[in-house]
């Protein structure tokens, strides 16, 4: 088993990464971690567009551009940690999202051109934590949670949050418990 952990906490402090830390604690088998503050990802402009299209048509889909997208079609399970920023996540998670989403490697198309996943992956955890009120859209896991099932088909989806952690009469440490307790009931 491989768990892929998609990390997209910059604050060394982060309590996303507190959440997401506990959730790793009930996965078993072989742990990749991807910080995406490490990574050099750059949003898709024309110019890598057009080297995408034409390694896909070469089908070279061994090509460095793709390492990111074999990886996670790899994964037995998915883990994505990233703060609720701004309604949504760190703009980081996009462009990595942009990366794995790749024709023949993550998804494809059928005869009547939907799309279909080729990932293996039948778990997709997604944790954050907000400093105010999640609204209730939840629209960073709603994101997520739609490219998890249209375009991966990955059978399992779920989100474990904490938020409020910085209004004014907050209990940080209730909250967070709250939680973690949440992920041990459900993954332990």
């Amino acid at each position: 088993m491989t768990t892929l952990f998609i990390n997209a906490c910059v604050r060394p402090e982060s309590r996303t990464l507190i959440l997401a830390q506990e959730v790793l604690k009930h996965l078993s088998g072989d742990i990749q971690e991807v910080k995406l503050a490490e990574e050099n990802l750059l949003p898709f402009d024309n110019e890598m567009l057009l080297l995408k299209n034409e390694l896909l048509l070469r089908g070279e889909t061994q090509h460095s551009l793709f390492r990111y997208a074999r990886q996670f079609a790899a994964a037995d399970n998915i883990l994505i940690a990233a703060p609720y920023w701004d309604l949504s996540f760190p703009a980081l998670l996009k462009n990595y999202i942009e990366s794995i989403c790749v024709v023949g490697l993550t998804f494809a198309y059928d005869e009547e051109e939907k799309p279909y996943g080729m990932c293996t992956a039948k778990k997709l955890i997604y944790v954050t934590t907000a400093g105010g009120p999640i609204v209730s859209e939840h629209y960073g896991f709603g994101y997520i949670r739609e490219v998890g099932r249209l375009f991966f088909q990955i059978p399992s989806i779920e989100c474990f949050f904490a938020e409020g952690l910085d209004l004014k009469d907050a209990n940080v440490d209730e909250i967070m418990d709250k939680a973690i307790e949440e992920i041990r009931t459900a993954l332990g």
